[in-house]
């Protein structure tokens, strides 16, 4: 199936336009790649914990006291 083909089929059950559809950028799934099946979740969920991230990486900016005097 063509994706020309697809956007047709799915514009069709859905009602949509056709340029709709083609904003939407369906595509076929890979049935030997199971992440895209929501049915059997294989994989490790695609998140990135940023707090965890920032704790592995360590600051890499300098530490500034909340209170610094100004020179007179």
């Amino acid at each position: 199936m063509t994706q020309n083909q697809l956007n047709r089929s799915v514009a069709r059950a859905t009602g949509e336009s056709l340029s709709t559809i083609r904003s939407l950028g369906f595509s076929i799934a890979d049935p030997d790649e199971v992440c895209h099946d929501p049915e059997r979740p294989r994989c490790r969920p695609r998140i990135v914990n940023w707090d965890q991230l920032d704790a592995q990486r360590g600051s890499y900016l300098p530490q500034r006291s909340r209170c610094q005097q100004q020179p007179a």
